[in-house]
């Protein structure tokens, strides 16, 4: 068995196995070896290697019979967000604590072993579940009941959040993929401060059945890998209707995302050279570029921009006056939408309840105390407060209709330009515990993410450079809806010129 497994990319891997090279069993005991190696990063909330060796011995039957699916024992983690029969689900909180669920979110099953009903699934091995903010509800991955986790980068930083474990995991190559999910920017903004590649698709476009509520008008699910061509062969296998069991997916097909860009260049940087992209228009919002932004995050985009010009791109100046209500808006939204749907774990038929209590009231006032977590207890606060009688017409509704306003916006800038491109984050990852008595602090890491969530328009973190401290810097890409894949095909021309999604943290 090779020992050097872990710098393959999921393509790579794919076709190793695909060539019997490499076994399933093999790959799948190399990357169980290094998540227990490298406990202490914080990644991983559960692991079981009797399951995932029995789904990589099932994989590799399958590739013995002649099966040639495109991620077939392939392995990848999920974000604790998704619910899994073979693994506990806590949503990186204490109100789940040992939470065992009867199914598979349709993600998973997609993934892996198949989804009921609607077929074979991709193969892909699960070696365990990832950390999280609780609940989704973090910046900075320090929100997890359970324990924070660390920047392979540089250990006393946060990896960012909500999905900080599939990031951290896929940045640390304890995983070649992770499944995460982003409400706010919580697959981009993890990605750029780790140094690796995520997409939020458009909102729909992969069913939420299965996974833990936060916000429901928001909420996504999405891959998280080293590259754009790693990102859209799992994007092909997770996207796709799934209307019995979740009403706001998008009744639309699957697109082979993968397709175009494998017959654009071979794996790998610099494999060809790279396909023009001559007559590419990327939109660059002022608001992106103030002085919000660091001067390093700024040069590392600017530079990368640059890139995209050599290319062929034409970049163009566009305006989106509305980003600054973004943030105010979300915390309205978002919070609001998470006091409705948390509401369900009171004591009662699942989750965490109190070992004694009074009456029911008091069971349900000790039990959520308990087991929910400041972060999570704050925005249930407010969005309680926003959805109350006298309140309701003056937050929730006004948010509601700028809400509308910043997806128009967005259209109007799209008459202009096919992409539009900034930086995910103001500033490198933060120190941990640096913001740990403002939580507004972390909210404003959000603002190049948070409008185009609202708006659910695809977006996608590209590995750009680094900033200060030696840390990872990610360039934002968000297109118009549906045009994911015209995302990853710049995205992937762009890993084509540049190695910057190959850069390893130190120690590896």
């Amino acid at each position: 068995m090779s020992t050097d497994l872990h710098d393959l990319g999921v393509a790579e891997l794919a076709a190793k196995l695909a060539a019997r090279h490499v076994s399933s069993v093999e790959v799948t005991q190399h990357f169980l070896a290094r998540i227990e190696q490298n406990a202490s990063l914080g990644a991983f909330l559960a692991t079981d290697s009797a399951v995932s060796l029995a789904q990589a011995r099932v994989a590799d039957a399958r590739l013995a019979a002649g099966e040639r699916t495109p991620l077939l024992g392939v392995p990848l983690a999920h974000k604790d967000i998704f619910v899994t029969r073979d693994f506990p689900t806590t949503a990186g909180s204490k109100m789940l604590e040992n939470y065992r669920s009867p199914f598979d979110a349709t993600v998973v099953g997609k993934l892996g072993q198949g989804v009921p009903g609607q077929g074979p699934g991709a193969g892909m091995v699960t070696l365990g579940k990832l950390n999280c903010d609780e609940f989704a509800m973090g910046s900075g991955n320090e929100n997890s009941a359970y324990k924070p986790v660390m920047n392979p980068w540089d250990h006393t930083r946060i990896p960012g959040g909500s999905s900080g474990g599939s990031a951290a995991a896929v940045a640390a190559r304890l995983v070649p993929a992770a499944t995460g999910t982003d409400t706010g920017g919580s697959i981009r903004q993890p990605a750029s401060l780790t140094g690796i590649t995520g997409i939020k698709p458009t909102y729909g476009r992969c069913s939420r059945y299965g996974m833990v509520a936060f916000a429901s008008s928001l909420d996504q699910a999405g891959p998280m890998a080293r590259s754009a061509l790693d990102c859209a062969l799992l994007l092909s296998s997770m996207a796709g209707p799934d209307l019995d069991r979740d009403s706001t997916s998008l009744d639309l097909p699957v697109a082979d995302y993968a397709t175009d860009l494998i017959a654009a260049g071979a794996v790998g940087a610099g494999a060809t050279a790279p396909k023009s992209l001559e007559g590419l228009r990327i939109g660059l919002p002022s608001q992106f570029f103030g002085a919000g932004c660091s001067a390093d995050v700024l040069q590392a985009v600017r530079a990368a921009l640059a890139e995209f010009e050599k290319l062929g791109a034409t970049l163009v100046d566009v305006d989106l006056p509305l980003t600054e209500l973004s943030i105010p808006v979300y915390y309205v939204i978002a919070p609001a939408e998470a006091s409705s749907n948390l509401s369900r774990f009171d004591g009662v038929r699942y989750g965490h309840r109190a070992a004694s209590y009074g009456d029911l009231t008091d069971m349900y006032k000790k039990s959520r105390s308990e087991g929910f977590g400041d972060e999570v207890t704050r925005r249930i606060m407010i969005g309680t407060y926003v959805l109350s009688h006298g309140y309701y017409d003056a937050y929730y509704l006004k948010a509601q209709k700028i809400r509308r306003l910043i997806a128009q916006d967005f259209q109007t800038a799209f008459t202009q330009c096919d992409i539009i491109a900034g930086p995910v984050s103001p500033t490198v990852a933060w120190k941990i515990g640096e913001n740990a008595s403002d939580p507004v602090a972390s909210y404003l890491a959000d603002i190049y993410t948070l409008s185009s969530s609202l708006a659910g328009l695809p977006g996608m973190s590209v590995p750009a450079g680094f900033g200060a401290h030696n840390m990872p810097v990610g360039l934002q890409l968000i297109g118009n809806y549906f045009k994911e894949a015209q995302l990853l095909g710049a995205a992937h021309q762009f890993q084509l010129a540049t190695d910057w999604h190959l850069r390893q943290p130190p120690g590896l």
